[in-house]
């Protein structure tokens, strides 16, 4: 791929890059490092960036310890997939001490429907991945500057509202990309969603490449193309660059946006070399014409955009549209689950459904194909005690992103945090006695401002950060209210920076218990936090806890760790 953009002083990765193929990262892996171990590893130049184009990320702490991030196209899983990979994560997952919550061998599920192990030592690598390869599992360009997962409706293919059926688009998507080695080699990652439904369950806005259900005037329908969203330091929705893509037209749609981006994208400057920046100094009609010249047919113009709203949730006991079938979605708190838990989830899958799971966006797990004859046994079974699919508004709609456990860049705990925040909301916000006691509330807790948790289009939206009090320097939360994608989309309004994080669920309960006294009919919490002025939830917010509750919602400070 030719570099086109003039004056580029490449910064150190792009250099590295151009050494040596971040792919050949794989075969080196399996030859050399896994019997040399991580000092192998450190004393080639680049390698420890290369290792991210086989899904592998070095730990906060150090040494032999690594994040596996195994690539999941779609979300979808079988059976067999689930047992191999929670066999793994009992087997690898094991740190020195255990977590004060989650103890040992567990994996996360995370927003771009992966899943991450910890705690894994180079040596095993080789061992893993010929494990994963035996069912189709890969890791490759789950991490780097290339195609990262494809994200997909969860509930494609069962939904009797789906238009189009997205998922063979998403897997053909990923499968042009994947081990691809002409576009292995982008500015920076590139993430793509795909989704047929009326519900922006795949969140086209905060992608780099989003597909969703559009209607040409002839009843042909398709997808319109959003192009140039995402989160982090420079929230951007994405641009509509007036493009209908066909079903058929969607794997060369990605490539020709794919090469305009590796092709013009800024390759010198590491913090703004995303393809939202891109799209923002072209414009989208210029990007338009510059993907015409690439694109090996003629564009369409938009249709009718037919996405209704945003649901970002699929917990519960659903009809497919097959008759008599059913979907479950179950509530996996801040998407961390033990190994064996995805080995029995695997094997509930087969007994009473389809036999796949699918992972979905909101870090929660589905299993589909259920009879309704079969319902009730199914919901009897020990393993949705621990994740139900009827949990309380909060745990059912918290989010919170590895963090300092493992994660270098965080600054604050985020797993154990947001879950006893969640359970402890749950615990004392009672009912409003108007039916809605259990509303989903979407809380998510970043734990610095990359917004892997994507709290910028949360209810209530976390962010790591530190707080001087009187006596000490403590770890802290900015609090952002009132984020949504679908038809009203908009990020948060930071309205508090640097909030001690002892004092957030308090402030947040109040809150919740101001919303439901004077919300309008029908009016949600996000919606009820617009039209609330700033200074006035600022005000709410700063509610401090009462003695005697507030220790049960502190996350304990011995949980910091290592990262991606």
């Amino acid at each position: 791929m030719r570099f086109l953009r003039e004056q580029q002083n490449l910064n150190q990765v792009e250099r590295w890059k151009l050494e040596r193929h971040p792919l050949d990262v794989h075969e080196a892996i399996i030859d050399r490092y896994a019997r040399e171990g991580p000092d192998a590893i450190a004393s080639v130049p680049g390698e420890m960036e290369r290792l991210k184009w086989v899904g592998l990320y070095p730990q906060r702490q150090g040494g032999d310890a690594f994040m596996m991030r195994i690539k999941v196209p779609g979300g979808r899983l079988d059976a067999a997939q689930a047992r191999v990979i929670g066999e793994i994560a009992t087997e690898h997952a094991r740190g020195p001490t255990p977590n004060p919550l989650f103890g040992q061998g567990f994996l996360d599920l995370t927003t771009r429907q992966d899943i991450q192990l910890h705690w894994v030592k180079i040596g095993a690598v080789p061992e893993i991945w010929r494990r994963l390869e035996e069912v189709g599992v890969v890791t490759i360009q789950a991490c780097g500057d290339s195609a990262r997962n494809v994200l997909c409706c969860p509930v494609s293919g069962l939904d009797a509202g789906e238009v189009v059926e997205a998922y063979p688009v998403a897997r053909a998507i990923s499968g042009f990309f994947t081990g691809n080695r002409e576009y292995a080699n982008l500015p920076r990652k590139f993430k793509m969603s795909v989704t047929g439904c009326l519900e922006d369950c795949a969140q086209a806005e905060i992608n780099d490449v989003g597909l969703w259900p559009a209607r040409l005037d002839d009843g042909t329908v398709g997808f319109n193309a959003l192009v140039g969203g995402g989160l982090s330091d420079g929230p951007r929705m994405g641009s509509d660059v007036d493009v209908f893509v066909h079903p058929g037209q969607a794997v060369e749609f990605t490539r020709a946006v794919a090469q305009v981006f590796g092709e013009l994208g800024d390759r010198e400057n590491r913090w703004t070399c995303r393809l939202r920046y891109l799209v923002q100094e072209l414009g989208p009609e210029r990007f338009r014409e510059e993907l015409q010249q690439r694109a090996a047919f003629q564009l369409t113009p938009a249709g009718d955009p037919l996405t209704r709203r945003y649901r970002g949730d699929h917990v519960g006991v659903h009809p497919q549209k097959q008759e008599g079938l059913h979907y479950v979605g179950l509530s996996v708190t801040v998407g961390r689950m033990r190994g064996e838990h995805l080995v029995e989830a695997g094997r509930l899958a087969a007994e009473y459904g389809s036999g796949e799971l699918r992972l979905a966006t909101d870090q929660n797990l589905i299993l589909t194909g259920v009879p309704a004859g079969r319902l009730d046994d199914l919901l009897a079974e020990p393993l949705l005690a621990e994740h139900s699919p009827r949990p309380g508004p909060f745990e059912r709609g918290v989010v919170a992103c590895t963090g300092s456990e493992f994660c270098r860049f965080a600054i604050v705990e985020t797993k154990v945090r947001a879950t006893r925040w969640a359970r402890w909301l749950d615990r004392n916000v009672a009912p409003d006695g108007n039916g809605h006691g259990d509303e989903i509330i979407r809380m998510h807790l970043s734990g610095c401002s990359a917004s892997c948790a994507q709290p910028q289009i949360a209810d209530i939206g976390l962010r790591g950060e530190v707080a001087h009090t009187d006596d000490a320097v403590v770890e802290a939360v900015d609090v952002g209210l009132g984020g949504s994608l679908g038809g009203d989309a908009a990020f948060i309004d930071w309205v508090e920076g640097a909030k001690p994080a002892d004092e957030a669920p308090a402030g947040l309960l109040a809150l919740v218990e101001r919303w439901r006294a004077e919300r309008r009919p029908g009016e949600r919490f996000h919606q009820w936090c617009r039209r609330v002025p700033n200074t006035e939830l600022r005000s709410t917010l700063a509610t401090r806890s009462a003695e005697g509750s507030r220790s049960e919602a502190v996350a304990p400070r011995s949980t910091r760790g290592e990262g991606e």
